[in-house]
């Protein structure tokens, strides 16, 4: 409507025509007239990283949101295969990467499509526009198309997250609000590496609070600490706090049992530990510790005795692994 307006009218708009001309004729097939270097590939690399990150997110969140409006299940692994070779095939017809777009998926969806062939009929129907319409598309005002636009940020954006930001943790709205952010002023691509890095950093905050021991001291003066929690880089100061080698017994058991050593801070710890102990002359053994664990243990001596048949073999990720 806004077209026929500005047609009758003689409004003078922006319209599509003034950003270039479309084309008339199908793609032929052309190898890009460029030095094949490797100066040409690192110029080319960030960007088509970047580029190649974003699609690769858009069509997984657009997969994600057709199988919830469809009640279906798709193989997102062939999708981003399908996609990555087509992209590369484009790029010898003189197009642009694509990738799955969730604005036009939701109108796909809400019109009545089910199936693959509702979205090969909208790509063969925008195909026959561009090449036997191309004089009607470039009149239309670039106003229409933003409206369109806003229209379909309107529909696709999760505005119940708003409603129930106050129900969640704080950890998880301040990444939700901050990627957010971050899509609108960079990228997406972006915008997802922030909010991961975010997410690992609150989780190896929220895990290193949460190791605690249960002590115990049997008829023999031995005393026992149970472990409880992940012990890593980020948890290593708390793992340190609950002992205290001048007050403990001449004998000491580190029960692994609830615990896992999961990297090479652990270990460290671990070991530094068992040097205070022995620098002390105090005994001290390691029940349910990993044989990876143990084999990094030299500095414990002779004077640390661990418990081999109730070790569990679970792995660890130690630098003897790589």
């Amino acid at each position: 409507m806004l077209t026929s307006i500005s047609i009758y009218l003689h409004l003078d708009l922006r319209t599509v025509g003034d950003m270039g001309e479309l084309p008339s004729t199908l793609p032929i097939f052309l190898l890009p007239d460029i030095p094949l270097t490797l100066e040409t590939l690192w110029i080319i690399l960030p960007y088509s990283a970047a580029v190649a990150a974003v699609g690769l997110l858009e069509s997984l969140m657009t997969a994600s949101i057709v199988d919830e409006l469809t009640d279906t299940s798709s193989d997102k692994n062939r999708e981003c295969i399908g996609q990555g070779v087509a992209n590369v095939v484009t790029g010898f017809f003189g197009g642009m990467g694509g990738c799955a777009m969730i604005g036009q998926s939701i109108i796909n969806i809400n019109s009545g499509g089910r199936g693959r062939l509702s979205g090969i009929t909208a790509a063969l129907c925008l195909l026959s526009f561009i090449v036997f319409a191309s004089d009607l598309i470039e009149m239309i005002p670039v106003a229409a198309l933003v409206g369109v636009m806003f229209m379909v940020v309107v529909g696709t954006f999760a505005w119940s997250s708003l409603r129930i930001l106050h129900k969640i943790p704080r950890s998880d709205a301040l990444v939700l609000v901050l990627v957010s952010a971050v899509t609108v002023f960079t990228d997406l691509a972006i915008a997802v590496a922030v909010g991961v890095i975010v997410s690992a950093l609150v989780f190896a905050w929220q895990n290193a609070r949460r190791i605690y021991s249960e002590t115990s001291v049997d008829e023999q003066e031995v005393k026992t600490y149970r472990l409880h929690g992940p012990l890593f880089f980020g948890s290593v100061r708390s793992f340190q706090d609950q002992f205290v080698p001048s007050e403990d017994p001449d004998e000491v058991v580190i029960d692994f049992r609830n615990s896992r050593v999961c990297d090479h801070s652990g270990i460290d710890a671990v070991s530094n530990l068992t040097e205070r102990y022995l620098t002390l002359g105090k005994k001290l053994r390691l029940k349910y510790l990993s044989a990876e664990c143990r084999l990094l243990l030299d500095n414990a001596g002779s004077m640390i005795e661990v418990n081999v048949i109730e070790d569990p073999r679970y792995k660890v990720a130690v630098d003897e692994l790589a």
